[in-house]
């Protein structure tokens, strides 16, 4: 039986065995410590999925709740994906902030499962990598 928080965010060992079981982790820092633990640490909105005391899924958000919530990091492990945990998760990230459109950038692995699930797609999006200067 799978069991959704909100009020819990995994410590840095636990994290990285999620992300690495997972095709975001070739994405995310997973290696640097003190970088990967200031992502776990600064996000205001966290929901997590637990089968007993593993740690299953992930939403990790930053959200204003009023506005807008930018949801950085959907991460379920290989086993348990297509059973329904992203949308749930997803669901429950919404539910915690009800007035905030919920923004993403989806992982070139994850791009057809967001308009699966009633995402629409939005082309004015623009990005400034942190190695980007400013010009």
């Amino acid at each position: 039986m799978i069991i959704y928080r909100d009020d819990v965010v995994p410590d840095l060992a636990t994290a990285r065995d999620l992300y690495a079981d997972c095709s975001l982790g070739a994405r995310r820092p997973i290696g640097d410590d003190a970088r990967f633990a200031a992502m776990l640490a600064n996000a205001n909105l966290t929901v997590t999925a637990w089968d007993g005391g593993r740690l299953v899924g992930i939403a990790r958000s930053l959200s204003d709740f009023g506005f807008t919530t930018y949801l950085a990091d959907l991460a379920v492990r290989e086993a348990w994906q297509h059973r329904g945990l992203g949308r749930e998760l997803v669901r429950r990230t919404q539910q915690a902030a009800p007035q905030a459109k919920i923004v993403l950038l989806a992982a070139p692995a994850a791009v057809d499962y967001y308009p699966r699930i009633g995402f629409r797609h939005h082309p004015q999006a623009w990005l400034l990598d942190s190695g980007d200067a400013l010009r």
